[in-house]
């Protein structure tokens, strides 16, 4: 068969054509599709109707669809339903990343049993406790199951260099070093590594990441001391914001305009932190609103930022909590909200916001691990020295080792 494209009559180059078109397009599949649990199975959303709840890895992101999951939304002292800070965002080309990883956080993240080998960016906001707490556990616990790959990590320098990101991340990799040997030979060996990427913290909405049509920025916040930072994320003509911990400021009420999605904490107001924490009314005063942002404070920035929705967080939503913060709000800013709580989930396209709750089990198994992993170099496994050796049991001993 001849065709005629634009006047120009052929035949092999256009089957080349349609050949390439049809190749990009099952590599983008490939790229986009996430290796799944065994026994789950993943559909297509039709016609914009989400089930109720999200049950993980059961349904396909759209190619234009970014998902939003809450792994920790709470404080630094967390509990059970709160855990300290974490977002996971997904979009549909099949990139994952991380803002913050509070402790506790990584225990709602491999509930959610995400495909590991695409967990390897995470995007430090500050380096409170309890924004980057679970550092190692995701470094470790993601290398165990499935990332073969380093763990990179972004995050804004300090006053000075032992304030910054890097100097963060190298010590910690040290304290834990006796880990990562006896590791390695066992599990991937380039999973065991860390890029680290350290920006000033004072540059104004700046490029700190641009890779697959994807493009992260960050600016300045207010908090404690010199050294944090918000984030904004652009996919596809969407815009996710995170704004990390911060003092109402300039910064984000200018960059974050245009998002789909702005996130900013809403902390507790004095009286309520007061009673919350026993403390008194002036250091509960100085807290909510001289080093975090206050309900009303929260509702007159999204108020000037006007996102499709303001997305409040960093709190324990007990009811009496819950109701104080939603007053301090409403008191100011009478747009689309929602009080984030842990492992609840945005889905985001251009045409509607989704908010729903992931339905998870307690004793949910490891995520399947794909060929890439299983086929990853690996050096020698480690071993106790022979004086240490020398003290085995003679009553036990272990099966051949399998063929």
């Amino acid at each position: 068969m001849n065709l005629n494209i634009r006047g120009l009559k052929t035949t092999k180059p256009v089957v080349c054509l349609m050949s390439a078109i049809v190749a990009a397009a099952v590599s983008f599949q490939a790229a986009a599709q996430d290796i799944l649990p065994a026994g789950r199975t993943a559909v297509e959303i039709k016609d914009g109707v989400y089930p109720a709840s999200y049950f993980p890895n059961t349904e396909i992101l759209g190619a234009d669809e970014m998902r939003i999951t809450a792994l920790g939304t709470g404080m630094p002292n967390q509990t059970k339903a709160a855990v300290s800070i974490s977002f996971l965002v997904e979009l549909g080309n099949g990139d994952k990343f991380l803002f913050d990883v509070g402790t506790g956080s990584t225990g709602n993240l491999f509930s959610v049993r995400p495909d590991f080998s695409k967990i390897d960016k995470v995007f430090f906001s500050h380096l409170h406790v309890d924004h980057v707490g679970d550092f190692m556990g995701l470094h470790v616990g993601g290398w165990l199951s499935g990332r073969y790959t380093p763990l990179r990590i972004f995050g804004p320098s300090g006053a000075t260099p032992e304030l910054g990101t890097k100097f963060y991340v190298e010590s910690m990799q040290k304290a834990y070093a006796w880990d990562l040997q006896t590791r390695s030979g066992a599990l991937p060996d380039a999973g065991a590594k860390l890029e680290v990427t350290e920006f000033d913290y004072m540059q104004e909405n700046e490029v700190v990441y641009e890779e697959n049509g994807v493009t992260i920025r960050s600016w300045p916040a207010i908090h404690s001391l010199d050294g944090s930072v918000s984030y904004s994320l652009d996919w596809n003509g969407l815009k996710y914001v995170f704004g990390g911990d911060t003092y109402p400021n300039n910064w984000y009420v200018k960059y974050a305009k245009g998002a789909d999605i702005a996130s900013h904490e809403a902390f507790l107001p004095p009286k309520a932190l007061a009673e919350y924490f026993g403390w008194s009314l002036t250091q509960a005063t100085y807290v909510s609103t001289r080093i975090h942002t206050e309900p009303a404070a929260f509702g007159k920035v999204m108020s000037a930022v006007k996102p499709r929705r303001a997305l409040g967080y960093h709190s324990v939503l007990s009811p009496e909590n819950y109701q104080a913060i939603l007053e301090g709000i409403r008191s100011t800013y009478d747009g689309p909200l929602t009080l984030a709580q842990d492992l609840q989930v945005i889905n985001l396209t251009k045409d509607q916001i989704v908010v729903r709750e992931a339905s998870v089990d307690d004793y949910v198994l490891p995520p399947s691990v794909g060929q890439g992993y299983i086929d990853a170099p690996r050096s020698d496994e480690k071993s106790p020295s022979d004086k240490v050796n020398a003290g085995k049991w003679e009553g036990y001993t272990p099966p051949p080792m399998p063929d």
